[in-house]
């Protein structure tokens, strides 16, 4: 059997958007070709998104508005590159000023994934976080490291959505996913004039 697999639906009766934004003056000027945004679309695509890529250059108002038009439209967003130290690289600052509060566990796997091949891993600023029910991840901009990092976490990526969409009882999500590990109906199912 030749092609890519299907499409992971996440347990859902949809797939999952993404967009990927890529945050770079020379791509966004047509000078370099989007080679990251290029990769991380084709990775996600691979684990089941329906993805969109858009480019904006390296300014912080207009990542802004990126980032928050996507997370209106999709429940991730991936940007991609302005994770480093130079006074342009101003994703980490456009995405922390438009979510609503960060994950930084996933940041943090991204750069503990990345360190066991460059100790320049430790140079990213790159944050996650939710907007409005959506997951913003920054990713690096150079093409090996994007595609590393999303590797690190590309994994727990359909959990933290399924999260995100709810319901957001703990308790009784547990109890279901319980009862259908073991077979058994959940709380309240099955049973006789309930």
């Amino acid at each position: 059997m030749t092609g890519k697999p299907p499409r992971r639906r996440f347990g859902r009766d949809f797939e999952v958007s993404a967009l990927v934004i890529t945050a770079s003056d020379r791509s966004a000027a047509g000078s370099r070709a989007d080679t990251s945004g290029e990769g991380v679309a084709d990775r996600l695509s691979d684990a089941g998104f329906r993805v969109e890529r858009t480019v904006v250059p390296d300014d912080q108002p207009l990542l802004e508005a990126a980032i928050r038009e996507g997370a209106a439209q999709h429940r991730l967003v991936i940007t991609t590159g302005g994770t480093g130290l130079t006074p342009r690289d101003v994703t980490p600052q456009a995405t922390l000023a438009v979510i609503d509060y960060q994950v930084p566990g996933i940041a943090e796997a991204m750069r503990a994934a990345g360190r066991s091949i460059t100790p320049l891993a430790d140079l990213s600023r790159a944050v996650a976080g939710v907007r409005s029910g959506a997951l913003v991840i920054n990713l690096p901009g150079s093409p090996k490291a994007a595609i590393e990092s999303l590797e690190a976490i590309v994994g727990i990526i359909p959990h933290a959505l399924e999260t995100l969409a709810g319901p957001f009882d703990h308790a009784t999500r547990a109890v279901a996913q319980l009862g259908a590990a073991s077979g058994a109906p959940a709380q309240g199912e099955g049973e006789e004039g309930a």
